[in-house]
């Protein structure tokens, strides 16, 4: 039994007539008959009856076509939706992102994507997390594309940079730190911090850097994201070591550079390198490449 079989089952109990649904179905009526024959031996009873010059369906025809035209329904449904998901110019993209990205450079991604008259139907899915939770998620085959920080030891990942995220201490305006415009963080030890949990990416990242400093900070609490970070220094609860967002500008904080040697941090695109992507994903792949190359997009 196949499909084509099920197909012409389905026009010649319609019709109920062999030369007609032959015609229909742009085959002889020879071969109509041959495919009819050969479906009834495999279901071991007859379809169809002659009724005077014409035929019709048997009573166990009758209960066989409901269930082929409902399986037949279901397939052109899947097949169109299908062909929705994966056309290049709609379709559904799932995303992953770190919680870093997300106030600013994902959102601003996904307007400038969207306003591309090709792509203004194409709809996306997201989630946040840290890059390990993502990274699992990405392997597990519920995300399509990641945004995350490069994670070690992920042979069947491909990782492409895209921005570069600079590290920086903030202060709140009145504080001591914020008559400069850089600072070693030696000069930090005697001010409580406020750091990421152990949730966040960055976290490990300060950890490295304070471990090379050699300085051990006053801990005044921990947070999971940038904002509620930023949001603690300007009420001075601390100062903080973050990544150069977007959002800073807009908050009474004084952004200092960092005189300490700072291992270099990217933002990268990442993807299963065996998994196929359709058009719609493969096309925002490429956008997301060159619209991160784009100058503007130094802080996130």
């Amino acid at each position: 039994m196949n499909l084509k079989q099920l197909h012409y089952f389905s026009v010649l109990a319609r019709l109920e007539h062999y030369t007609k649904a032959a015609a229909q179905l742009s085959i002889t009526q020879p071969s109509l008959s041959h495919a009819i024959s050969e479906l009834e031996k495999e279901l071991g009873t007859l379809l169809f009856e002659k009724h005077g010059r014409n035929i019709r369906l048997t009573k166990y025809g009758r209960f066989f076509l409901q269930y082929v035209d409902r399986g037949l329904h279901e397939i052109e449904s899947g097949e169109k939706k299908l062909r929705d998901l994966t056309s290049p110019s709609q379709g559904i993209i799932e995303l992953a992102f770190i919680y870093s990205l997300g106030p600013h450079y994902i959102p601003n991604l996904i307007q400038a994507f969207s306003t591309q008259e090709q792509f203004k139907n194409v709809s996306f899915t997201f989630s946040q997390g840290s890059t390990q939770d993502i990274i699992q998620g990405l392997k597990e085959g519920k995300y399509d594309l990641a945004f995350s920080l490069h994670a070690e030891n992920e042979p069947e990942i491909e990782f492409y940079p895209l921005v570069h995220q600079e590290m920086v201490l903030i202060v709140p305006y009145d504080h001591p730190l914020a008559n400069d415009d850089s600072v070693d963080l030696r000069d930090t030890v005697q001010y409580p911090y406020v750091l990421f949990n152990e949730k966040n990416d960055f976290r490990h990242i300060i950890n490295h850097l304070f471990d090379h400093v050699g300085i051990m900070p006053q801990v005044a609490c921990e947070v999971e994201e940038d904002n509620a970070m930023a949001g603690l220094v300007t009420v001075n609860y601390g100062i903080a070591i973050m990544p150069r967002i977007l959002s800073l500008k807009h908050l009474n904080v004084k952004v200092l550079q960092i005189q300490n040697h700072v291992p270099e941090q990217y933002i990268y695109m990442a993807r299963m390198k065996d998994r196929y992507l359709c058009p719609t994903t493969n096309s925002f792949r490429e956008f997301a490449i060159e619209y991160s190359q784009q100058p503007f997009l130094m802080a996130l």
